[in-house]
């Protein structure tokens, strides 16, 4: 915001954070349009189905914008996906009558040592993690964060793990550990991305990618993984609005009311334990008030929270812009290289 603008003009955020539904659909099905079949000169649309609101809202985006026959879903469990993930994309591709294809990556993401990378950084903080696992009765855990409006200390990750009896296991990582635990599990998406790649170039489709403003803004992906796409029809959009987008499109209900959940770890885990540390809808006002440049005092009472919560959350959003600069960056050159 510049020195001679003003918020004057804008009663609340969460009116600043309304869109035209109707509005917004043509806006990206013309983007959609022209990016795949001018720009990048492609016949269709690839788009991974997660079983969460944003993909399926991606992918109603581009069946109407393309058509049906030219969007193919993708759908890409793994050993620790939860198993309403696939049964909630099928659902989603069956009303919207496209094209799927299932792809099982575990095979591919256990070659790669992704598991036993990730359980070796789990032992050097929980020693008997995995012992005594068997079929049907193994060790299960996540990465959680404080609450940013909880705690004014430095924040760093602890692992949570269920052991096969049910015994709750907690112990704060170190550095090289959380380290590892993301590197290890970084290759589910990085591979997810492949595979979205390897049925792009056999129908010469684009890859669609799937992140909402929220999740773009704060880093909230892997590069060269889920931050990979050919174009990103929501990423302009916060969290509250691709909801209120995916109530026009008529997204099944079961998906709405869906936690938003990433869906990585073997434990149940939420966004707002492990990356955000508050709900969408508070992170949301936030954002979008910070981006407004109003302060503090004046959205606290709106998003439910002290002055000095907001000033923590407004103070988290610009260490993540900082620390995730990177992933947003192309490859670097010495000097610019001209197309021929």
């Amino acid at each position: 915001m510049t020195a001679n603008q003003t918020v004057t003009s804008i009663p609340s955020v969460q009116q600043a954070l309304s869109i035209d539904p109707e509005r917004a659909l043509d806006e990206i099905c013309s983007f959609v349009i022209r990016s795949v079949r001018t720009t990048l000169r492609r016949k269709g649309a690839v788009v991974a189905l997660s079983g969460g609101v944003d993909s399926s809202v991606c992918a109603a985006l581009c069946a109407r914008a393309l058509g049906p026959d030219r969007v193919l879903g993708l759908f890409m469990p793994e050993t620790d996906s939860a198993p309403e993930s696939l049964e909630l994309g099928r659902l989603v591709a069956g009303r919207l009558g496209i094209a799927t294809v299932l792809e099982d990556i575990t095979p591919i993401v256990d070659a790669a040592g992704c598991y036993r990378r990730r359980d070796d950084a789990i032992r050097s903080v929980i020693p008997d993690y995995g012992v005594g696992d068997s079929p049907g009765r193994r060790w299960r855990a996540k990465l959680v964060l404080p609450n940013v409006v909880e705690s004014e200390r430095y924040r760093l990750f602890s692992i949570v793990a269920e052991a096969p009896g049910g015994e709750i296991h907690k112990a704060r990582l170190t550095p090289d550990a959380y380290r590892q635990v993301v590197a290890a599990t970084n290759v589910k998406q990085r591979t997810r991305k492949m595979m979205e790649y390897y049925h792009a170039d056999r129908l010469d489709y684009a890859v669609v990618g799937t992140p909402n403003r929220l999740e773009y803004d704060q880093g909230f992906f892997v590069k060269n993984g889920d931050g990979a796409a050919d174009l990103k029809p929501i990423a302009h959009l916060y969290k509250t609005q691709v909801y209120a987008l995916a109530e026009y499109l008529d997204i099944p209900d079961e998906v709405r009311r869906r936690p938003p959940t990433t869906d990585t770890y073997s434990l149940p885990q939420g966004q707002d334990e492990f990356y955000f540390s508050l709900p969408y809808s508070q992170m949301d006002l936030c954002l979008c008030a910070f981006n407004l440049g109003i302060p503090a005092a004046e959205v606290a009472g709106e998003a439910g929270l002290t002055e000095s919560q907001v000033q923590r959350v407004y103070a988290d959003i610009e260490s993540k812009r900082r620390a995730t600069r990177s992933l947003h960056l192309s490859p670097l050159l010495v000097s610019a290289v001209l197309p021929a």
